[in-house]
């Protein structure tokens, strides 16, 4: 009882620091929340006719995980938002302009199931400028890449739940807090846009390692969120040590909500299930996600330039935009996003913050 008593209470001290650090962090991050002068995370959704930016039907590149029109999701209001920030407007996304800014380079997503929810996006953000524009498509375990073979543009995806190294020894599954040699192949990239939590919080049989290891310690389990912080520490050497900001231009995704509990926008008898609009409160009654203030935290730390996308609160208010039913999975689904959809506002995001 000792040693739970006092995992416990060194749980509660971490995450009080965090907390209390929490306003501090979120200005030491700044820099990725600005485009000039403006915050663009920081506005209101509204009605938008020319939206979608792309026709599910003719993007060849969304997988049936994301495909809500395919599954014949009756509603259709969810296309028609646009991320407005309060003080200034998004440049509108144009593909042949980013084409011709990333021709001949190499950019990579790197994460789990939710930068592949970007990927696909981006890839089809750009394939509606230039349909007829030749392509490759490659995947292979673990990662994909297509090629804008006119352009010579790759966009890459790199999975990986947790960042830092998942290894199979012989206790069983073991997740290295303090080691990324996956990191190897992230190099050479133009771009890189790194994501990571989702995994963190996976528990039973959905839980992919058996142990975690640091220090060359192994531990049945530990706080996650303390493990989140410790891996993003580690991954945070890796940028300190492997970026040249001069070659290589860095992101952090940003942490994804769910909507799997109404009572985080005050209708707790709700899922994100028969959802049709946004939340259009001033403020959203669920706090800042623990996670997002570890990232804050870690960014806050690194030496390297790394633009946070702060994409959390303005997705907290899409609880209208996930799959739910209407995906290959048929499961209830409020983690991942329909495309079109959330995920083409974070690259539109993007785009301001690599024109802006």
């Amino acid at each position: 009882m000792d040693f739970v008593f006092k995992t416990l209470f060194l749980s509660l001290i971490f995450l009080f620091s965090l907390q209390a650090n929490a306003d501090f962090n979120a200005t030491a991050s700044a820099e990725g929340k600005l485009v000039g002068r403006c915050n663009i995370f920081r506005g209101k959704w509204v009605f938008d006719a020319s939206y979608p930016l792309y026709d599910f039907s003719t993007c060849p590149f969304i997988e049936d995980e994301f495909n809500c029109g395919r599954y014949k999701r009756p509603d259709k209001m969810y296309l028609k938002y646009r991320w407005q920030p309060f003080s200034c407007n998004l440049p509108r996304f144009n593909g042949v302009k980013f084409l011709e800014k990333w021709r001949g380079k190499k950019i990579m997503f790197v994460g789990d199931s939710l930068s592949s929810n970007m990927w696909q996006s981006l890839s089809c953000m750009i394939h509606s400028w230039v349909p007829k524009a030749r392509t490759t498509l490659i995947r292979r375990e673990g990662l994909a890449e297509l090629v804008f073979l006119d352009y010579g543009l790759k966009l890459l995806l790199y999975r990986t739940q947790y960042l830092v190294d998942l290894e199979r020894q012989k206790v069983g599954r073991v997740l290295k807090l303090d080691s990324i040699r996956n990191g190897d192949a992230w190099r050479g990239m133009d771009m890189l846009i790194f994501n990571s939590w989702h995994w963190w919080t996976h528990n039973g049989r959905s839980k992919p390692w058996d142990y975690m290891e640091d220090g060359g310690k192994l531990y049945k389990d530990t706080n996650r969120l303390i493990a989140y912080y410790k891996g993003l520490t580690t991954w945070a050497r890796w940028i300190n040590r492997n970026i040249d900001p001069l070659k290589t231009k860095v992101f952090f995704q940003g942490i994804s909500p769910t909507h799997y509990e109404g009572k985080d926008w005050s209708e707790p008898s709700k899922s994100c299930n028969g959802e049709r609009l946004p939340f259009s409160g001033f403020k959203y009654p669920a706090a800042t996600p623990f996670s997002t203030i570890v990232v804050n935290k870690v960014l806050s730390r690194i030496n390297k330039p790394v633009y946070l996308l702060d994409i959390t609160l303005l997705s907290q208010y899409r609880k209208d935009a996930h799959p739910t039913y209407y995906s290959l999975h048929r499961g209830l689904d409020c983690s991942h996003w329909c495309l079109p959809g959330l995920p083409d506002t974070w690259n539109e995001l993007l785009y301001a913050a690599t024109f802006g």
